[in-house]
C-alpha cells in the first residue's frame, strides 16, 4: 500500500501479439512479354512531343510576315529522281543516289529507299532530313498497327498514315515527294504522297527534278507483261537517262522488286559504268580513225 492507504496501480505489460507477415503477390502477376515491351516503348515515341506538332516557333511579334521576309533565304535548293511502276509480277523501284545543297553536290551516297517493313518501301525526293524521319516515323505507326491488330497494314493504310502525319504539318516548311510500294492482301501498291498532304494511287509515277527525263524513257518502255529482269532493266535505264541530262541526279541507281514474297534489291550500279553501257565508245583504227562498220572515217 501506499501512503494514502491504496494499493498502486500494476504497471501494464505489453503483451506481443501475432507477427505480421507481408506477402509477395508479385509472383501472380502476368510476365512482361517482349511485344508488350516494344509496344509501349513505340507508343510512348508516337506520342512524344514530336508527334504531337509541339516545334517552337520564332519568337516574333508577325510570325506570317516573318516567314515572307526570310523563306529565300531558307529555301532549299535540291534534286533527286525517284521512280516507281507496277507490271505483272509486282512493283519497281528505282532511285539515284546524290544529295545536293544548290550547286553543291554533299553525297554521292545516299540510300533514297526506306525499307520500311518485309513488305514497304518507301522513296525519298525533296529535303533529306524530312523524308528520312517521317518515313521512319511511319515504320513505327505500322509496327504499332502490326502489334495491336495481328496483321500487317496494308499499302493503302500505309500511305493514309503518312498523309494525314504530313497534313498535319502542312506549311511549317516540310519539302517530301514520297512514293510508299509494296504489296498486300490484295496485290502491289503504289502511292504517290507529298508534303502538302496530297495523297496520289496510281500505276506508274516519277518524282525529284529528274522526273521529266525519267518519265521519257519509262513511258516509252512500260508494258504490264514486263518480265522482272525486263521491269528492272527499264527503271535502271529511266534513272540513267536523268541523271544524264539532269545535274541534281547521279551517283548510284539502286533498283528494287517488291513480289508477294516482299521486296529484294535488284542491283546498285554506279552511272559512270552505265554510261559505257549504254553508250559505248566506238572502236578507233590507226591514225586516229573511227571505225563505223565496214567504213572508215577520218
Amino acid at each position: 500500500r501506499g501512503r494514502d492507504g491504496h494499493f498502486p496501480p500494476r504497471a501494464r505489460r505489453s503483451i506481443p501479439g501475432p507477427a505480421i507477415m507481408k506477402l509477395d503477390f508479385s509472383v501472380l502477376d502476368a510476365p512482361v512479354r517482349a511485344a508488350d515491351k516494344l509496344e509501349a516503348e513505340c507508343a510512348a515515341e508516337v506520342t512524344s512531343d514530336v508527334h504531337a506538332q509541339n516545334f517552337k516557333l520564332p519568337l516574333v511579334d508577325d510570325y506570317d510576315d516573318f516567314q515572307r521576309e526570310v523563306v529565300d533565304y531558307v529555301k532549299p535548293n535540291h534534286g533527286t529522281t525517284t521512280l516507281g511502276f507496277i507490271f505483272e509480277h509486282g512493283v519497281v523501284i528505282a532511285v539515284d543516289s546524290r544529295a545536293s545543297q544548290g550547286p553543291y553536290i554533299s553525297s554521292q551516297t545516299v540510300k533514297k529507299v526506306i525499307e520500311i517493313n518485309p513488305y514497304l518501301l518507301g522513296t525519298m525526293a525533296g529535303g533529306a532530313a524530312d523524308c528520312q524521319f517521317w518515313q521512319r516515323n511511319l515504320g513505327i505507326q505500322c509496327r504499332l498497327h502490326e502489334l495491336e491488330n495481328g496483321k500487317r497494314i496494308s499499302v493503302c493504310g500505309a500511305s493514309k498514315l503518312l498523309a494525314n502525319t504530313l497534313y498535319g504539318y502542312r506549311g511549317q516548311g516540310l519539302s517530301m515527294g514520297t512514293m510508299v510500294a509494296g504489296w498486300d492482301l490484295t496485290g502491289p501498291g503504289l502511292y504517290y504522297v507529298d508534303s502538302d498532304g496530297t495523297r496520289l494511287k496510281g500505276q506508274r509515277f516519277s518524282v525529284g527534278s529528274g522526273s521529266l527525263f525519267a518519265y521519257g524513257v519509262l513511258d516509252q518502255g512500260y508494258k504490264w507483261d514486263l518480265s522482272v529482269a525486263e521491269a528492272c532493266e527499264l527503271g535502271r535505264r529511266a534513272i540513267y537517262h536523268a541523271t544524264f541530262r539532269d545535274a541534281f541526279s547521279g551517283g548510284t541507281i539502286s533498283v528494287y522488286h517488291v513480289s508477294e514474297k516482299g521486296w529484294t534489291k535488284m542491283s546498285g550500279t554506279d552511272v559512270g559504268e552505265l554510261h559505257f553501257e549504254y553508250y559505248p565508245a566506238e572502236p578507233v583504227g590507226e591514225g586516229g580513225e573511227k571505225q563505223t562498220g565496214d567504213a572508215m572515217e577520218t
